[in-house]
């Protein structure tokens, strides 16, 4: 891949270990791993590609720990708007039951776009249902061809209406042949190695969706590989924790605590009902959790406990949740924010703007199980983002503090993306994707899934 030089940068906020900032800095880059970082003036002068970052910040790559791609064809669908989770998955179970290979794979582009253009280079999934002819490598491909480093978990759900479950019966898959899949998934996909540009995880969806019995067999499945981890949804609503002490006799977090469900290979989706034990036995077991505030706060599903879990030593990071119960993909937006709904709960000293951008970057890299992203330091992955700060926006606010304008005030996109040493974003433009031509595709398949099925008559519009 050759040599990359991003010199001059007015900042560069690195992340490390001392959380260094860095005035006038350059980083130089081999291949896809940083080399060196640090002023200009004690890098080298040459590369073979040489881009001048003066009048920028630079800063780590953002890293999404929660998301449901394919859920960009179903935002604000009517029906949808106002309806808490389990409401608003009714509506919206049998839209999705429409989607082929091709709208997961646009789907997915659509997601990884905006993220991109929002400062985020890694970023998980939760693709649940396979109806059709939809796979799990429409998602491997899509993301190789944009040029995201990518966590594809293979969802799962087994639990159909028909058997006490929330889903419809069509859109649920026999328990045989999730697991087949995913073991084909994850030894057609998953990388170990550092430096990986794609891995593997399990992830049976929630306890209202699948059996006890998929959920253990999934967790020795993915246990049978080498870093391999596991991700579902738990807590996030006060139903989800009345239907699992009616079907279980145990709260959410315990019943996965029975199943297995916890450890330093394991993350969470949601976590906002949790007790203080609970909270402990997170940090006790190194299971981490993914905080998704805007979909939490659209739904009205709650304000997880992000200050007491830190406080605890649980691991956190960001996730933008489900792009129709957000209804964005905006990486920066979502740091924000988790900082802003802490504040809410807990008062303005709560969490600063240091810890919004620390979740995006360090804690999600730690809940995904990886120390080679999150930071820019020697031998570290060639994944950084960078802002000018000239920008209207952050006029009157980067004149004191670049890092609090990123995350106090607003952008609407990042004018640089690097990541695993290529450059993505140049300008602010994406070189990965005809974004004209893929938006009016995108919009062709969603008008026509949600056409074959038209809101129920107290939710038309007037």
């Amino acid at each position: 891949m050759g040599t990359l030089l991003v010199k001059n940068a007015d900042l560069i906020i690195t992340m490390d270990s001392g959380r260094s900032r860095i005035r006038k800095g350059s980083i130089f880059v081999r291949d896809n791993v940083i080399e060196q970082i640090g002023p200009a003036d004690e890098l080298p002068s040459r590369a073979d590609i040489l881009l001048d970052a003066a009048g920028m910040v630079i800063l780590p790559g953002l890293i999404n720990t929660h998301h449901h791609f394919y859920q960009t064809l179903t935002r604000a669908v009517p029906g949808s708007q106002d309806e808490e989770l389990f409401d608003w998955l009714v509506r919206l179970y049998p839209i999705w039951g429409e989607m082929t290979e091709e709208a997961v794979y646009i789907s997915t582009q659509t997601a990884m776009a905006e993220m991109i253009l929002s400062g985020c280079t890694t970023s998980s999934d939760h693709l649940y249902l396979y109806p059709n002819d939809a796979t799990a490598d429409a998602q491997a491909r899509a993301a190789r061809d944009i040029g995201m480093r990518f966590h594809l978990t293979r969802g799962s759900m087994s639990l159909g209406r028909s058997k006490g479950g929330l889903p419809p019966d069509h859109v649920v898959q026999e328990e045989d042949e999730i697991l087949a899949d995913c073991q084909r998934v994850i030894e057609a996909y998953h990388d170990p190695a550092p430096f990986a540009m794609a891995r593997v995880a399990l992830a049976p969806c929630s306890p209202f969706s699948v059996t006890g019995d998929l959920m253990r067999k999934a967790a020795e499945l993915a246990r049978s590989y080498q870093k391999v981890m596991l991700h579902t949804h738990v807590a996030e609503t006060r139903d989800e924790e009345t239907f699992c002490e009616r079907e279980f006799g145990a709260r959410p977090a315990i019943y996965m605590k029975q199943l297995g469900w916890v450890g330093p290979d394991v993350w969470w989706a949601h976590a906002i009902f949790l007790d203080d034990d609970e909270i402990k036995m997170l940090a006790e077991t190194g299971t981490g959790v993914a905080h998704c505030p805007s979909s939490n706060m659209r739904l009205g599903s709650g304000i997880a406990r992000i200050r007491d879990m830190l406080d605890a030593g649980v691991k956190v990071g960001v996730g933008v949740d489900g792009s129709a119960s957000n209804d964005s993909c905006h990486m920066i937006t979502e740091a924000r924010m988790a900082m802003l709904l802490q504040r809410v709960a807990r008062g303005a000293g709560a969490f600063s703007v240091q810890e919004g951008l620390e979740l995006a970057t360090l804690g999600s890299a730690s809940v995904l199980g990886r120390d080679d992203i999150g930071s820019l330091a020697p031998n570290k992955a060639a994944d950084f983002i960078g802002v000018r700060l000239d920008k209207l926006s952050l006029t009157g606010g980067a004149v004191h503090d670049p890092l609090g304008a990123l995350l106090l005030c607003t952008i609407d996109h990042v004018d640089l993306s690097v990541i695993n040493g290529r450059m993505i974003v140049q300008d602010g433009e994406l070189q990965t994707l005809d974004l004209a031509a893929h938006i009016r595709r995108h919009n062709q398949i969603a008008k026509e899934m949600v056409s074959r099925h038209p809101e129920p008559e107290r939710f038309k519009l007037v």
